[in-house]
């Protein structure tokens, strides 16, 4: 069974090489064709997973065609914003009934749409075989280091999801399956808006009972949002949820994170991009998608609110504090 993997950012490359050193036939597309040249000259991937050494096994290309020509199942991992674009031009190359696995965290900016419902908007519906959402707490380093992970891969079929799950799975690279692709979606990307929020109270020095106050009633918020779109709330207590939630909000590896630091210490927005679209965190597009989609679904997400105002309107990070602290007092599963 053929392989096809879009996207050599450092996620990417991680399950490429991951399903190379099972002895899979794998073929990793990267857009940069210098990604391209050092993977196959020097089995490395400095640009975005630097220090790691590939396997051999692993091939790349930086025509998209032949990546995806005659592969069984097809994994997405390439921004949201280039996802409509790069599926597009894969579409005709693509064989009838592959599997596609997405393993990328995001909404679509303006439609407002998950990937999977972007899959169907874009692809022939002869293309997919099924579609897999491929999600859970799992830095790149670390996979790539092979330590313990375990993620969810949901599925409306069964059997695609028992297909990818036998595929990933090593013994350092745990897959379970889901059923529940719209609470596996909704928790992979909202996470990374709680994420910048996280980090912008520690960066604010506010303390760790914040941090944990935050993290809990971003957990509620995402929870609230994604029952509305048609998720089962017991999903977002999962490896999905929950799981990818602590560990993006809370490890120093968490890019999301990160940016969240900087502006409670003080940068602004355009200081921390520069303009550098290719780096920009999945997270700031996210917030903008996830506010709109509150606002459309007329959803109560106070904790995404204040990041968007924080982001995009000059909104202070105290007074976003002072406006969540001081909203009206209610019961706590309101």
């Amino acid at each position: 069974m053929k392989t096809a993997v879009i996207g050599a950012g450092s996620w990417g490359t991680t399950l490429a090489d991951l399903l190379a050193a099972r002895g899979e036939q794998v073929m990793l597309w990267a857009w940069e064709p210098e990604v391209v040249e050092q993977i196959c000259s020097k089995r490395r991937n400095e640009l975005f997973l630097p220090g790691v050494e590939l396997n051999g096994n692993l091939r790349a290309t930086s025509e998209l065609a032949q990546a995806v020509q005659g592969a069984d199942v097809v994994v997405t991992v390439c921004p949201t914003h280039v996802m409509r674009e790069v599926l597009s031009r894969a579409a005709s190359s693509m064989i009838d009934g592959a599997v596609l696995v997405n393993a990328s965290k995001g909404i679509e900016r303006g439609s407002l749409k998950r990937i999977s419902e972007l899959v169907e908007e874009v692809l022939p519906p002869e293309k997919i075989g099924a579609y897999v959402a491929l999600s859970g707490p799992s830095f790149a380093s670390e996979v790539a280091g092979r330590l313990p992970t375990v993620i969810t891969a949901a599925s409306h079929d069964e059997q695609a999801a028992g297909l990818v799950q036998k595929l990933f799975s090593t013994s350092y690279f745990r897959v379970y399956k889901h059923d529940d692709v719209v609470g596996v979606e909704l928790g992979g990307s909202l996470k990374n808006v709680i994420a910048i929020a996280t980090g912008m109270i520690e960066g604010a020095g506010l303390g760790t009972n914040t941090r944990a106050a935050l993290i809990t009633r971003g957990l509620a918020e995402i929870r609230r949002l994604g029952v509305e779109l048609g998720a089962r709330a017991a999903t977002f207590s999962g490896i999905a949820g929950l799981g990818d939630l602590v560990l993006t909000c809370t490890g120093d590896l968490s890019r999301n994170r990160t940016i969240g630091l900087r502006i409670g210490r003080g940068e602004s927005l355009t200081q921390i991009t520069g303009g550098a679209e290719r780096t920009v965190a999945e997270g700031i597009r996210t917030t903008e998608s996830a506010y709109a989609l509150a606002c459309k679904m007329k959803v109560e997400m106070p904790i995404v609110e204040q990041v968007h105002r924080i982001l995009f309107e000059g909104q202070s990070v105290k007074l976003a504090i002072s406006e969540l602290m001081n909203r009206e007092l209610k019961k706590e599963n309101e």
